[in-house]
């Protein structure tokens, strides 16, 4: 999904441009390191393309007189760090294509990097002990593509671009409408070539006919419909991955009801639905999801599909005990309304699956505050070269009785 970002009021003069010498921090949420500059600037600056303990000259690329922070990139490594690599994809670095966060990093180094950042965030808005095993043995597993080398590359199975005038493919800069071409984006497997997906108004839109997918998990295998446009994980090795460790973590027994939350179009919920052979409601807003979650879940016969935003659904319906859910919420997270929600279901598990790492910390904190503890989290690295992680957590209700 394309992001828009809102125009900042300046607040005094520009200072984009500048360039500073500097000791890079630590890395932050995001795909960037933390710079503190000295006075008299004493200004944080969240630098791209550098890599923690390094001294670089970072450039401003956002940030005015009266800015609490600034934003830069590091546009000449004077000290540079052991994890440093030649990136691989020639359109990566400051100014150039905004897809790829990690390219100048290698590969296990970027695992590392990833783990820092869950583990700060679970710490800082999740209130967790920096010291417990949960977050201290947490580390972020490689997901290799079967049959290809572990190098990050060729591993995003479907590929958005924008057009250009004469209707070549392009990816915009890092926070920017600026296009730059890409005749070869080095992430996207073979088959997601740029040629198929133009995105831009007026451009060729993606195709919304129905594809199938085929994911086989803990030794069952079923097909899944799903729009060409629709929500579908760009990993090919993510659906069996995330599905293996929610069962994991979830432990189904036979007879236990099951919410399956932001369901998409019911991956979840029918691997749950399989192992329990019991009541199983998917919520989905998206209607044409919907359409296909129906279908795909048609074995299921106690299954149900509700189609609404899940805060809602959850507001006005379906007010009974569950004893397992589901939440795959979208990059923002669950947010208080639907936790609130779910803990009054009074599941005895709840597998989070998460694609941002800040608003899982936050919910966490939320679902402490009613009595349901992280007591499980593993991580995967199933967008290579970007800073964004995947998660997959289990809070349990503490205490023996939840009747």
């Amino acid at each position: 999904m394309s992001r828009t970002n809102r125009p900042r009021r300046a607040r005094g003069r520009s200072r984009v441009g500048e360039r500073f010498e500097a000791e890079v921090g630590l890395v932050a949420h995001g795909g960037h390191c933390v710079v503190r500059l000295p006075e008299p600037e004493a200004r944080v600056v969240f630098v791209r393309h550098a890599l923690p303990g390094e001294r670089v000259v970072l450039e401003i690329t956002e940030g005015t007189e009266g800015d609490r922070f600034w934003r830069g990139d590091a546009v000449e490594v004077l000290t540079s760090s052991p994890d440093r690599v030649v990136p691989p994809c020639p359109l990566s670095g400051p100014g150039l294509c905004g897809g790829c966060d990690f390219q100048h990093v290698a590969v296990p180094a970027q695992r590392d990097l990833k783990t820092s950042v869950v583990r700060e965030q679970l710490v800082r808005l999740g209130r967790l002990d920096a010291a417990s095993p949960l977050v201290d043995g947490l580390h972020v597993a490689a997901v290799p593509v079967p049959g290809r080398p572990d190098d990050g590359l060729r591993w995003r199975t479907r590929q958005r671009y924008a057009a250009l005038p004469d209707g070549r493919p392009a990816m915009r800069a890092h926070r920017s409408h600026t296009l730059v071409p890409v005749d070869d984006c080095l992430i996207a497997a073979d088959g997601a070539g740029p040629r198929e997906s133009l995105v831009e108004e007026g451009a060729q839109r993606p195709s919304r006919d129905p594809v199938t997918h085929e994911v086989t998990a803990a030794g069952s295998t079923y097909p899944f419909t799903v729009a060409g446009d629709g929500f579908w994980q760009v990993h090919p090795e993510a659906p069996r991955v995330l599905v293996e460790t929610v069962l994991d973590l979830l432990a189904p027994a036979p007879g236990e009801r099951a919410l399956d939350l932001y369901a998409g179009v019911g991956l979840f919920a029918r691997f749950v639905g399989a192992a329990t052979g019991a009541r199983v409601v998917a919520v989905e807003a998206d209607r044409t999801a919907c359409q296909h979650a129906r279908g795909n879940l048609a074995a299921l016969k106690p299954a149900v599909v509700e189609c609404g935003p899940t805060d809602q659904v959850l507001r006005e319906g379906y007010d009974e005990p569950f004893d397992l859910v589901v939440l795959d919420p979208p990059r923002e997270g669950a947010k208080r309304a639907v936790v609130e929600q779910v803990v009054d279901r009074r599941p005895r598990a709840v597998a989070y699956v998460a694609c941002d790492p800040a608003a899982l910390g936050r919910d966490v904190a939320i679902f402490a505050e009613h009595g349901y503890e992280l007591t499980a989290i593993r991580a995967f690295d199933l967008f290579p070269m970007t800073h964004h992680v995947e998660c997959v957590a289990l809070l349990t209700k503490t205490g023996s009785d939840l009747r």
